[in-house]
């Protein structure tokens, strides 16, 4: 867990088109909690669900990705591109890191080869990409996997608690990215965590929800 602020994040300081809209959706949580009545709108630039441990984070992402339905309510979404990985995936993946990415790049019509290729360097994982996902790791996993996010160009970008496994340098970077990520009108941003990171307070935020401890 980053370390974070007790505070809120800063109001959104603009207001573009919505890329999702929930209204009044219902989620039935794993753990047996309900979040009910959750509407609020997500919009280009950097948005934050922040919430305690069992609030519905990660099953709340898994609805803005269309893995899960809501209970009930209405999402509209409107994106067409989605960057969402599930991070335990890579657990027991013999697929080389490097074909990982490889095999993204096609996918993503918008894939920023130098992008890539950046952040490959500021992460400091050129030495590990020859190696099998599985034998990465956590934290060299998830450097790979938001080297992918971030060269991917999707509109909308879903990350379940990025900082995760990071070291401190590594952190850095990725609040570097997001600071990059708060100021842009094309992409939707989106970082489930449980609050806002010290470091972001102050960045004009889109959007999001607070689903509680």
């Amino acid at each position: 867990m980053p370390s974070a602020d007790s505070s809120r994040c800063a109001a959104p300081a603009r207001s573009l088109p919505p890329t999702i809209e929930l209204r009044d959706v219902t989620l039935c949580l794993p753990n047996g909690r309900i979040q009910a009545g959750l509407s609020f709108a997500l919009r280009p630039g950097l948005n934050l669900l922040q919430g305690g441990e069992g609030s519905g984070k990660t099953t709340l992402l898994r609805v803005l990705a269309g893995e899960l339905p809501a209970s009930r309510g209405q999402m509209l979404r409107q994106s067409s591109t989605l960057w969402y990985e599930v991070a335990a995936d890579a657990d027991h993946d013999p697929v080389i890191a490097q074909d990982w990415l490889e095999q993204r790049s096609r996918r993503y019509p918008l894939w920023q080869s130098q992008v890539a290729q950046a952040l490959v360097e500021a992460f400091g994982l050129q030495e590990h990409l020859g190696k099998p996902m599985y034998m990465l790791s956590a934290g060299s996993r998830r450097k790979v996997g938001l080297v992918g996010a971030a060269a991917s160009g999707a509109e909308l970008t879903l990350l379940d608690t990025p900082w995760a496994a990071l070291d401190g340098r590594s952190g850095r970077i990725l609040n570097e990215l997001l600071e990059e990520a708060a100021q842009q009108t094309a992409r939707c941003w989106v970082i489930a965590d449980y609050a806002c990171p010290a470091g972001l307070v102050d960045l004009p935020w889109a959007g999001g929800a607070d689903l509680g401890d």
